[in-house]
């Protein structure tokens, strides 16, 4: 039954994976190999000097992870938020600027990996934090805000279940 539950799950991760759009996916498959060290993300994703310049902003920043990996607030105490938060919202801000998230949900799908279940809590206020600063273009700004729905706004509480898919680069066979 288990191998069942999983399966279920890992479907409808990939069936909202591919609801994405070409450049969230693009982005989100980038953004896990480097925050999880998976691949050179240089030789795989850097076409342009401009994408090359990206990467490399995104690997100095996404250094960050690590440590928020191992200071996420537990509990209901306000101990420690400020600078997990503070760091929350700067690592997103810098994905947000991008310009290659459109939603919170891309958002949301690549931060469960990045730093796990245990943030889902957190993604909701990072998110409308960051989306909401001036480094944001204000047409990108409301797009950004309305992505975000009123129940994944004021959810009462989130699944502990660990992402199961998580997407890679496929090279293209020769034809």
């Amino acid at each position: 039954m288990a191998n069942i539950d999983t399966a279920s799950l890992t479907i409808a991760e990939l069936r909202e994976f591919a609801g994405f759009s070409n450049a969230e996916q693009r982005y989100i498959k980038r953004s896990l190999d480097i925050g999880l060290g998976r691949q050179d993300a240089f030789k795989l994703w850097a076409r342009t000097p401009d994408e090359t310049a990206a990467i490399r902003s995104q690997y100095v920043l996404y250094q960050e992870l690590k440590g928020l990996r191992g200071e996420m607030p537990e509990g209901g105490g306000f101990d420690g938020i400020e600078q997990f938060m503070g760091t929350l919202i700067r690592l997103t801000a810098f994905d947000l600027a991008q310009e290659r998230l459109a939603g919170f949900s891309a958002y949301r799908f690549l931060y469960e990996r990045l730093l796990g279940p245990e943030v889902r809590p957190w993604l909701p206020s990072a998110f409308c934090a960051a989306a909401a600063l001036p480094q944001i273009r204000p047409e990108r700004r409301r797009g950004l805000l309305q992505s975000i729905s009123e129940a994944a706004a004021t959810a009462p509480g989130w699944s502990a279940r660990a992402p199961t898919f998580y997407p890679e680069w496929v090279e293209k066979e020769a034809a």
